[in-house]
């Protein structure tokens, strides 16, 4: 899981009125443990276990420590949490005989070392122990651990929930997306007139484009790898690898006519030419794209001598604008390409020359 902070700060999202993520490439990204800590310190603080069930009175006192990392991403709208914390808790309990006479009072932790989006579907490990390890100690530590650790797990599984819906985020992600729903729903009322009035028009010009290919541009890249061609190709190939350089989620087939979808599908295409090490040829389309239109990605690798690789890229194909009118695309593509597809490799996968 990559560290928060680690990001390249070009690609970070500032705080904007409506909340986009420009063209899909960008992440916004904010440091949750903090936040990590108050929740759980609220949670687990002061909870009553037993109060007296079978003469035994069990609490927890304080959360003494949560270390790891938190952080929530915002991609396209998307909340995407990532967190690897462990977390120590301090609890008390006491025994009683039938006159209500105190017979021990102990103290004992309570240790969770890993809790981990990566495993939000299941319950972390609870680690229980206690100082005096006597006949009544073992008795404590037992009842700690029938009643007292369920109702841990309870309160670990409302952290999980409310950082996987934006934890200190969640608040603003909504509001966000009210306000851009508000402004979108004035601008369609304005403007559906001349909407219709130009439709025609509109269309004629759209298909002329094409068929001329005016209004598309070209990207042309070399770049130097310090590996060899054969593993290059391997790491472009493989949707694993994609997940780890791009922490984003991607499907990637091998075969010739085989669909890929990349930074959680913000791409989507399909394999048209593979040569093992040596070239790949596909069909891209960003979802932001007018409908209908699809670029050409071609990817030569070479390899001049052991251990050097030049990768020779052709992005074909181009709108110069979106959708919704932004003519950046074309900008915006080239540098995802040497930011966060290029550069990212090298950082990971150690290619740096």
């Amino acid at each position: 899981m990559a560290k928060y902070g680690e990001g390249d700060k070009r690609w970070i999202v500032e705080d904007r009125p409506d909340g986009a993520n420009v063209h899909n490439w960008h992440w916004a990204e904010t440091d949750c443990l903090g936040w990590s800590r108050d929740l759980l310190t609220k949670l687990l603080n002061n909870l009553t276990v037993l109060d007296g069930e079978g003469n035994i009175h069990l609490k927890t006192k304080t959360v003494d420590k949560v270390d790891g990392e938190a952080y929530v991403n915002i991609r396209k709208g998307k909340i995407i949490p990532g967190y690897e914390i462990s977390l120590s808790l301090s609890w008390e309990g006491e025994a009683k005989d039938a006159d209500g006479k105190s017979l021990l009072k102990v103290d004992g932790l309570v240790e969770i070392p890993y809790i981990a989006d990566e495993n939000a579907d299941e319950d972390p490990e609870v680690k229980i122990s206690v100082k005096d390890e006597g006949p009544i100690g073992k008795r404590l530590k037992e009842a700690m651990l029938a009643k007292g650790k369920p109702l841990i797990l309870e309160k670990i599984r409302v952290y999980v929930e409310s950082i996987a819906k934006g934890g200190p985020v969640k608040d603003e992600v909504e509001a966000k997306k009210i306000a851009t729903k508000s402004n979108s729903t004035a601008s369609v009322a304005a403007a559906v007139e001349a909407v219709k009035k130009e439709v025609v028009v509109e269309k004629k010009e759209v298909k002329k484009k094409k068929e001329s290919k005016k209004g598309f541009k070209t990207i042309s890249m070399t770049e130097k790898f310090s590996c060899r061609a054969k593993d290059l190709f391997e790491i472009l190939m493989d949707e694993n690898r994609w997940k780890g350089f791009s922490q984003s989620n991607a499907k990637i087939s091998k075969e010739v006519g085989g669909q890929i979808s990349i930074f959680d599908g913000s791409v989507t295409g399909t394999n048209l030419e593979l040569q093992n090490g040596s070239l790949i040829v596909q069909k891209w389309r960003f979802g932001s794209w007018p409908d209908g239109i699809d670029s050409t990605v071609r990817l030569t690798l070479e390899e001049p001598e052991p251990g050097l690789t030049v990768v020779k890229l052709t992005h074909s194909d181009i709108p110069e604008e979106d959708r919704y009118g932004n003519a950046t695309v074309v900008e915006n593509t080239e540098r995802g390409w040497r930011d966060l597809i290029f550069q990212r490799i090298r950082a990971v996968f150690g290619f740096g020359i």
